[in-house]
């Protein structure tokens, strides 16, 4: 009888135990800034210099991750660096891809049929709709399966670039 609680135990807290911590929590605060800095250059760059971005888009990220890396590699060693970056790439990033890649060829054979017109009611109650899925099927499985009808919905609309993005923003 005292061994189911043991297990009990051990099985409860084991995740407190095994955890190695989050990186993030020791990294100094300043190491936000290229994070931020990628993610204002994504948004205004392409706005306030177009061409600017086309063509160097590669070089403006590869500089934000490089400011990034550099003070990391300094502070924890080529080693640790290494040893993260592919862990985020082998484990986070790849199946990440994988991921989407399933989730387009699966939601590539969906179609929602019906007509939508593009009126603030439907756009509305789609971007509810989706919102509800993200929370039970996932961001990226509700994107990808409620993206098509909501530009097809709005698809003669003059102004819809908002509706895409709320989109983005809720789902």
């Amino acid at each position: 009888m005292k061994t189911k609680y043991i297990i009990f135990i051990c099985i409860l807290f084991s995740s407190i135990f095994a955890s190695a911590g989050s990186l993030g929590e020791e990294l100094p605060l300043f190491s936000i800034v290229p994070f931020i800095g990628i993610l204002l250059s994504i948004a205004v760059v392409p706005l306030v210099a177009p061409i600017l971005w086309h063509r160097n888009f590669g070089k403006i990220s590869a500089f934000w991750a490089i400011s990034f890396l550099l003070p990391f590699i300094i502070w924890r060693g080529f080693d640790e660096a290494l040893h993260q970056f592919l862990h985020v790439i082998l484990l986070e990033y790849i199946p990440f891809i994988i991921l989407l890649l399933a989730l387009f060829a699966i939601s590539g054979g969906i179609r929602l049929k019906g007509y939508l017109a593009g009126t603030p009611k439907v756009n509305t109650l789609i971007l509810l709709i989706g919102t509800a899925l993200a929370s039970w099927m996932g961001t990226t499985g509700a994107a990808m399966l409620l993206i098509r009808p909501i530009l097809r919905a709005n698809k003669n609309r003059k102004n819809k670039v908002h509706t895409i993005i709320f989109f983005i923003f809720l789902v």
